[in-house]
């Protein structure tokens, strides 16, 4: 089997796993109680969240430049932003590729940005991420434990096996992925292969380390506080759509933080687009912390997920446009 088809058939499994999830969450909406709790709904608000969810991809465009700023200056925030747009548009059809397509797309033509560099300060960039993720829902749980810590453990810790189980893959991943970098050290000086390999690590830490080298750093960590802010009102912004679903008539920002931080940890699931992941979770927190039917929390998963979907698509889209004619036009 060549590449091509194996990329293919992964992708075939990808999206088979993001229908069977789907699946299993619809089959539990009842749908004349979903239909009427969406026609209750007040979409200027969606569209208002469609609109954040623009504002969050170009400050991820320009907070990504801030990182790729040490490495080569020609990089543009525009740039970065277009690419981030084509990014989320490929992440709906095969999960985790947006990442690569992003990787090239800003480094090509570029004298001193190579795709491994690009690469490395991707990572650097999830790492920021996943730390603040995690340091947004240690404050929820510790400051609303009683309201929300349950179902994170019930539901969130319980599903990768318990905290114990997971600290010890991360770290059996960690020492494992260590050796091979220092294996890949040890036998560069004999060229060939290996040589490419180191070659390779090396320029990802070229761009992980962006970070430590960036110019006015207090912007990076404002877009990055800006981002997540944002994110949160996505969801308030749909919450407020929903507000003359009696279900909905009570919950506020709190609620809407740590649907938020759910969503993210949803995409650690690598489905296109997060498709059935998200639903599955998020509206599995309404209808356990808020007692609500699961066809109305579906409504809310539908909203906030499918209305950031078409913004990725639209977005990614219009990207793909400008980059052709920018390049009919002789510009990279």
């Amino acid at each position: 089997m060549d590449k091509k088809a194996k990329n293919i058939l992964v992708s075939i499994l990808w999206l088979a796993l993001a229908a069977v999830l789907l699946l299993l969450c619809l089959r539990q909406v009842d749908w004349k109680q979903f239909g009427q709790a969406l026609r209750l709904c007040r979409w200027p608000w969606v569209l208002v969240s469609m609109i954040l969810g623009v504002v969050v991809f170009w400050l991820r465009g320009s907070r990504w430049q801030r990182l790729l700023g040490p490495i080569d200056p020609e990089v543009r925030p525009a740039r970065c932003f277009h690419a981030y747009n084509i990014c989320m548009a490929a992440n709906l059809l095969i999960p985790r590729s947006g990442e690569i397509i992003r990787s090239v797309w800003v480094s090509r033509g570029m004298e001193k940005m190579s795709f491994d560099k690009a690469l490395g300060t991707l990572l650097a960039e999830r790492v920021w991420d996943v730390v603040i993720t995690l340091g947004m829902a240690a404050a929820l749980l510790g400051l609303l434990w009683n309201r929300f810590g349950s179902f994170f453990m019930e539901n969130v810790v319980s599903a990768i096996g318990g905290a114990p189980v997971l600290i010890a893959a991360i770290a059996a991943l960690l020492v494992l992925a260590a050796l091979f970098v220092w294996l890949c050290y040890r036998l560069s000086s004999k060229g060939g292969l290996w040589g490419k390999v180191w070659g390779f690590f090396r320029g990802m830490g070229t761009g992980l380390a962006s970070f430590a080298h960036m110019k006015d750093g207090w912007k990076f960590l404002l877009e990055t506080v800006a981002i997540w802010t944002i994110y949160t009102l996505m969801c308030w912004t749909v919450l407020l759509s929903l507000r003359p679903v009696p279900e909905f008539a009570g919950l506020g920002m709190a609620d809407a933080f740590f649907l938020m931080i759910l969503g993210s940890i949803s995409s650690v699931v690598p489905v296109p687009g997060g498709f059935g992941a998200y639903h599955g979770l998020v509206a599995g927190a309404l209808a356990a912390v808020w007692g609500m039917p699961f066809s109305s929390a579906m409504v809310f998963a539908v909203l906030s997920h499918e209305s950031q979907a078409l913004t990725q698509a639209i977005s990614g889209g219009l990207s793909y446009i400008w980059d052709g004619l920018v390049k009919k036009n002789g510009r990279i």
